[in-house]
């Protein structure tokens, strides 16, 4: 039996309340403008409550006007790499949101935060824990906020996931298997290319399973163990990796078992294993149509929740933080924490031996406070 059920789920608050007046509103500076910008972050904005887009970043003159032009700018709001200093006179610009190259991220949240404006930086957080770690050292002695933009902690079906894994709706869990897969093509994309990028699918693709099984559970591993593998031959993955399989020890013995790459066909999956029920996001990282179904003895229930644009929640989120002085849920230092688990895989991998981690206390140890939460509006 199959129950389409309305739950008790809840999201954060901050894109769900009525949009404020624009000028009270937080404005942006988005840097760089490649196809997730072009196609996912613009278009959030202008859904966004709390959240406007003040002005673009990119060493491309045209494309830069062609972007602010469609989203209401003028051409005055359209500035290159070189000029990006002279945001620092614009007080209507109060945070910009960093979509670059993996590389390239230290140089400009150090350049943003010299400038005084606070930084959401797409992920991963740098390229490097070295680079994490320097990040964060910025924001910190310039007294600007910086936030990771993990989008996948700001919907409501990855609550809901939350919310049931905490609270012992699958009894105790003891099994967690994930995969995240693409065929990354050999065009030119720097994601091959190690210098920017800093590594290959796990970096990119394999990051999100690290992070949404930290986030289910609310704890760190103690413990994990990785193999890479690349296709010999195969020009893409001369100088990154093609897939990664690392398995993760978390408190109380739950086990992950997580797979990565980008050589095989697109799946992007997430079960948890209990004693009492399974639960099963697929797919469970894409932008829209994401699917929750739990299964129990008894039935199996599929989670049906309003769609919600994903990055206006994790912008509004921030722009929530700025306006009221907190702190945000993702902060730098939870990018950095995964920074360091992504660098503890590679060692396992090249060493072969199984790495022990330090043990981590509590819960949300590298998170910010709980963002606030509504009830959101159902299917």
């Amino acid at each position: 039996m199959t129950d389409q059920t309305p739950t008790n789920d809840s999201a954060p608050a901050e894109a769900q309340s009525v949009p404020q007046p624009a000028a009270r509103q937080v404005g942006y500076a988005v840097i760089g403008l490649g196809e997730l910008t072009l196609e996912e972050l613009l278009p959030a904005w202008a859904v966004g409550k709390r959240s406007r887009l003040a002005a673009v970043v990119s060493d491309d003159h045209d494309k830069a006007l062609r972007a602010a032009r469609a989203y209401g700018l003028t051409e005055a709001d359209a500035y290159s790499y070189d000029t990006f200093e002279e945001l620092q006179s614009r007080p209507d610009v109060q945070a910009v949101y960093i979509v670059l190259p993996n590389s390239l991220h230290r140089e400009y949240t150090e350049r943003a935060a010299r400038i005084g404006k606070h930084v959401l930086c797409e992920k991963p957080l740098a390229g490097s824990v070295e680079d994490a770690e320097a990040m964060v050292a910025a924001c910190r002695d310039a007294g600007v906020k910086l936030m990771t933009a993990y989008r996948c902690q700001y919907t409501p079906l990855h609550w809901r996931a939350r919310d049931l894994v905490q609270g012992g709706d699958l009894g105790d869990v003891k099994l967690i298997h994930s995969v995240n897969v693409q065929v990354e093509p050999d065009d030119g994309q720097w994601r091959l290319n190690r210098e920017l990028a800093g590594g290959g699918s796990l970096l990119d693709v394999g990051l999100y399973s690290l992070n949404t099984i930290r986030f289910l559970l609310g704890t760190e591993p103690t413990s994990l163990w990785a193999q890479t593998h690349s296709t010999p031959g195969d020009s893409r993955f001369g100088e990154v990796e093609e897939s990664v399989t690392w398995v993760m020890t978390f408190p109380g013995g739950v086990t992950a078992q997580c797979s990565c790459s980008y050589g095989a066909a697109h799946a992007r999956t997430l079960d948890v294993y209990g004693s009492e029920g399974r639960l099963q996001l697929d797919p469970a990282f894409d932008y829209t149509n994401l699917n929750l179904r739990v299964h129990t003895p008894q039935a199996i229930t599929e989670h049906r929740l309003k769609e919600t644009d994903q990055f206006a929640l994790e912008i509004d989120h921030f722009s929530a933080c700025i306006q009221e002085g907190g702190e945000p849920f993702t902060p730098g230092e939870e990018g950095l924490q995964d920074q360091r688990l992504m660098d503890a895989i590679y060692h396992s991998a090249r060493t072969g031996q199984t790495v022990t981690l330090d043990p981590v206390p509590g819960t949300d140890a590298f998170r910010g406070p709980l963002p606030a939460r509504t009830p959101d509006a159902r299917d």
